[in-house]
């Protein structure tokens, strides 16, 4: 990523989305409407907040083409003990989809959890950086559109 500061550190993540969040303000414009309206959401990286990204788990991941534009959907899982909420992502226009991975790539289930995203303009419309436990995915698109779907937490215990 090129501002969100993901890092791997004595055991565990240094996580820091400060200096993205310092720089979204002078580009946030530039960002189609669905990418700056998830981007700029203050719960997005809140890490104790319920709609923050991290922690979530890839759960899902449909594609196909309708109308000659290619869409891609991601689908993410929530954590119990910190969402009541799963992330929907779908993606209109896709250009580009770019796996990355110290080791090998690995699959969508075999990501683990996110640690960090970035979401920046592009000239076909945004890019999104998503950065797991294993591994990041980069994909380009016309626009995104991030929705928060209610979640069944069997395994959470209740007030």
């Amino acid at each position: 990523m090129k501002h969100v500061v993901v890092q791997a550190e004595n055991g565990g993540n240094f996580l820091d989305p400060r200096p993205y969040l310092k720089l979204l303000p002078t580009f946030a414009q530039n960002l189609p409407p669905g990418a700056r309206a998830f981007a700029t959401d203050a719960a997005h990286y809140d890490f104790v907040g319920q709609r923050c990204v991290k922690d979530l788990a890839p759960e899902t991941v449909l594609h196909g083409e309708t109308a000659g534009e290619r869409w891609l959907e991601l689908r993410f899982r929530h954590n119990c003990w910190k969402h009541e909420e799963n992330l929907v992502i779908r993606y209109a226009g896709v250009s580009d989809v770019l796996p990355a991975s110290s080791c090998h790539p690995p699959t969508w289930q075999e990501r683990n959890a996110v640690t960090l995203d970035e979401i920046l303009p592009h000239d076909h419309g945004c890019t999104q950086e998503i950065c797991f436990l294993s591994g990041s995915l980069t994909i380009t698109s016309r626009d995104l559109t991030a929705t928060w779907v209610e979640a069944d937490c069997p395994d959470k215990p209740h007030n």
